[in-house]
């Protein structure tokens, strides 16, 4: 049995020492026969640093390292390039002078490789010397693939002065590009965001973005299919609906795939379901922008974003859903178009990311004590699993009352209506609860709807509304008749005072469907 290639991104590394490899170089012909100039935008730890170095590999003409896969026979192996590999997530950079450092560092490992020589001058201008000199020495176009690219203005996104200053220098890196057509053979550049062309790649503009490409979709990621070729061993007595559901669902347009690192990560820790890509990054950029926004948490279940939206993001605006879906938080779960305009819906791409993103916004918003959240999650689930809607109620109530009193006095969100809402929901998430937010029946909408070991609950939230019966409107609305035939249906109103800050009254019932109510 072939090893896991965990932390393994270099291409001869896993070719040559027993390691399993998902071929993806169908992709990798069809990029380099049918184009030159590319961009590719996907969440980190999803193969693109693997995906670059393969390209490297085959332009060097490693034809050893590509045999049994699918380019091996439709390459012309005799025919090689020089090739430029920048990788920007081989430094940190602080400052002006840190990455134009580092840019000079990567430019002379280059020199030294390649065993040419000049001064360095300016970051663009380097670079133009490097291609022209490689070209000249080898009397070939030169590769250019840059993995990366945007991490040095990622890192520092939240100094916006730095960011633009960054971003500025990174313009006059990529930008001599275009003018070196005649030198360079093939160019690919891939990072996690999306920047805007305006600015970023503002002389570099003829980059064909593939990320939306459907031809594309999978070039990163695991699809079932390649799940069941490459990984059957592994998982043979594994329930492949629960590794479905915990790390499928990213979609970019085509076929679902799994993310490539919890995959390995889940079948080197002996099967045991674990948010292992999630705890890798930490989004706190995202939970305070969220915050900013004082976004509607329960919204992220669906969300519908224009391509002006997901392709926003720069330092001067960073539209909350673009940053969530281009790092991977939310993925594309269909589209529609009205008139010329193309929709996309977007939601949570699978339960790890559900749980483990709602368990940190939770955790930002209520402050209440880890061993507490627990043991009050443990008993919700075990209320709603068997239908004691009271017990229920009482853990809302046990949860909000536990909120500390500096949820009040310093968190400035907790001053808007939807904060309670937003506490309720994101605790229910975290739990892995199937839930439906604003749910649409043909007579209105619900609030939330959860479901549970064949239980479904439809939740009415309101806010402070004294002597109001929460159930009224579901009552007149019946929104609840949809999920008849579907398994034991409760409605649950609650009203939230928020001078008390809490449940002030609460009303259930179990509906039938020859209800009369």
């Amino acid at each position: 049995m072939k090893k896991l290639p965990i932390g393994i991104w270099d291409f001869e590394e896993i070719r040559t020492g027993n390691y399993v490899y998902v071929d993806k170089t169908e992709f990798v012909h069809r990029l380099v026969t049918e184009g030159k100039y590319y961009f590719l935008s996907r969440p980190r730890r999803f193969g693109k640093t693997l995906l670059v170095d393969t390209l490297r590999r085959l332009f060097e003409g490693r034809k050893e390292l590509f045999e049994g896969l699918y380019i091996y026979d439709k390459w012309d192996w005799e025919k090689k390039f020089p090739v430029i590999k920048i990788d920007f997530s081989s430094g940190g950079v602080n400052s002006t002078g840190s990455l134009i450092n580092l840019i000079f560092k990567l430019i002379d490992e280059h020199k030294e490789k390649y065993e040419i020589s000049f001064e360095n001058s300016e970051v663009g201008i380097s670079l133009r010397e490097l291609v022209k000199k490689l070209n000249s020495k080898y009397n070939s176009q030169v590769v250019i693939l840059i993995d990366e690219y945007d991490k040095p203005i990622l890192d520092n996104i939240t100094e916006k002065e730095l960011a633009r200053k960054l971003r500025r220098i990174l313009a006059d890196f990529y930008g001599v590009i275009k003018g070196l057509d005649e030198y360079v053979r093939f160019v690919f550049l891939t990072g996690v965001s999306k920047f805007s062309k305006v600015n970023l790649f503002s002389k570099l503009n003829n980059l064909s973005d593939i990320t939306l490409n459907r031809k594309y979709s999978t070039i990163c990621g695991y699809t079932e299919d390649e799940l069941d070729r490459y990984f059957s061993d592994f998982l043979a007595d594994v329930n492949r609906e629960d590794v479905r559901m915990w790390y499928n669902g990213y979609s970019w347009l085509g076929e679902k795939v799994y993310n490539p690192f919890d995959i390995l990560q889940f079948i080197d820790n002996d099967f045991f379901f674990k948010n292992y890509w999630f705890e890798t990054g930490t989004p706190t950029f995202l939970i305070e922008l969220l915050r900013e926004n004082r976004y509607f948490i329960p919204d992220l279940e669906e969300i519908e974003a224009t391509d002006e939206i997901l392709g926003s993001f720069d330092v001067e605006y960073i539209a909350v859903e673009a940053l969530m879906w281009q790092t991977g938080y939310l993925t594309i779960k269909g589209t529609k178009r009205v008139g010329p305009r193309t929709y996309y819906t977007l939601s949570y791409p699978n339960l790890e990311v559900k749980m483990s993103l709602n368990d940190v916004i939770l955790n930002y918003l209520s402050r209440v004590r880890e061993n507490v959240k627990n043991r009050l999650g443990e008993e919700c689930y075990n209320s709603l699993a068997s239908g004691d809607v009271e017990r229920f109620i009482e853990v809302i109530k046990r949860l909000l009352a536990s909120l500390p009193y500096t949820s009040y006095t310093k968190n400035e969100i907790a001053k808007y209506e939807g904060y309670y809402i937003n506490i309720i929901y994101s605790f229910l998430a975290s739990l892995g609860l199937e839930m439906v937010a604003e749910d649409v029946t043909n007579r209105g909408r619900i609030d939330l709807t959860v479901k549970v070991e064949g239980k479904i609950y439809v939740l009415e939230l309101k806010m402070s509304r004294v002597g109001e019966d929460p159930l009224s409107q579901v009552r007149e609305k019946r929104y609840y008749e949809k999920y008849f035939g579907e398994g034991e249906v409760y409605i649950v109103g609650l009203v939230i005072d928020e001078d008390a800050r809490n449940v002030s009254e609460s009303r259930w019932e179990k509906v039938e469907k020859n209800s009369q109510k």
